[in-house]
């Protein structure tokens, strides 16, 4: 990671170097943590978020969740975010707001630490590999499940959540794949470690629903738009590990993974073990909102400066 210049912490900007926590700060120890993950792509009328408004969204209701009220409004987030790409002259960057429990007690009450609140953009390039967009990854279903509904709220992007995600990961890197796709606990697919799944069979479109213990990706959402734009039939329901083997298509989505598209699943090729056109014609149509050459009918772009 290359340090920028800015960040923003608690309303104000600081130089990156100054930006730091106590260590003995609640969400060190107990992963009292929300956060997010913002692309902005460089796009010919300039840089653009994708999607900012619904991200600082999620970052409040991840808070809410976890009965962490930030001290700042989220309007106040969201200019921050912009603030931090433009203050540090950023063409591109993947913006991390977070909101964390800091110095106060050590125990268990999270209530008797104080919330802090920072927004932090750097740059980032493709999260699997530049290459993994076109020629697709090899991935491994892991040993580890992800949690019951009733266990972990998973609807919120906690820190703390993530403790899991990365024993899948480095499993799946352990045994020479570049990313792990968990199990709910129903031993139905859930997700990879940082991404949302989806399956392409017969024709049709699948990936699994909320309640198979998924963070209900924005990416997500916006492939699964803009795939029914495209004309093709999108199911949410359970898919059982073995339709891994025999799907035409899979691939990854979310803001660090943009749309990945998987050639391999326990050393078994996906369909011919390329990239397939369902998953071509759906990143052209992504990819296509930054370079003009699709229409962002949805407002789904944020300038970093206004006109």
């Amino acid at each position: 990671m290359q340090p920028t210049e800015w960040i923003w912490r608690n309303g104000e900007l600081v130089r990156w170097a100054d930006a730091t926590v106590h260590v003995m700060s609640h969400a060190l120890h107990y992963g009292s943590s929300v956060f997010e993950g913002v692309r902005v792509y460089a796009t010919p009328d300039g840089p653009r978020f994708f999607r900012l408004r619904e991200h600082v969204d999620r970052l409040y209701d991840s808070a809410k969740i976890h009965a962490m009220e930030p001290a700042v409004e989220r309007e106040a987030v969201f200019e921050a975010c912009r603030e931090v790409v433009a203050r540090n002259a950023l063409s591109s960057a993947y913006v991390r707001p977070l909101v964390w429990r800091g110095y106060g007690a050590l125990g268990l009450d999270a209530t008797a630490s104080p919330v802090e609140t920072m927004v932090a953009a750097v740059e980032w390039g493709r999260y699997l590999g530049a290459e993994g967009i076109e020629k697709g990854i090899d991935v491994g279903v892991s040993s580890w499940q992800r949690c019951a509904p009733n266990t972990m709220p998973l609807l919120a992007k906690a820190g703390g959540n993530y403790l899991q995600n990365q024993l899948v990961l480095m499993e799946a890197k352990r045994h020479g794949y570049t990313e792990g796709i968990s199990l709910s606990v129903d031993g139905t697919v859930s997700e990879g470690s940082g991404e949302n799944l989806f399956v392409v069979r017969g024709g049709r479109i699948l990936t699994p629903p909320a309640s198979a213990s998924i963070l209900v990706g924005i990416t997500r959402d916006a492939v699964m738009t803009l795939a029914r734009e495209l004309g093709h039939e999108v199911v949410e329901c359970s898919i059982p590990r073995e339709l891994l083997y025999i799907a035409d298509e899979v691939f990854f989505t979310g803001t660090a993974a943009e749309i990945t598209p998987v050639r391999s699943v326990d050393g078994k090729p996906v369909g011919d073990g390329t990239r397939g056109p369902v998953t071509a014609a759906i990143q052209q149509r992504f990819f296509g909102l930054f370079d003009g050459s699709t229409a962002d009918d949805h407002g789904w772009l944020t300038p970093v400066k206004d006109a």
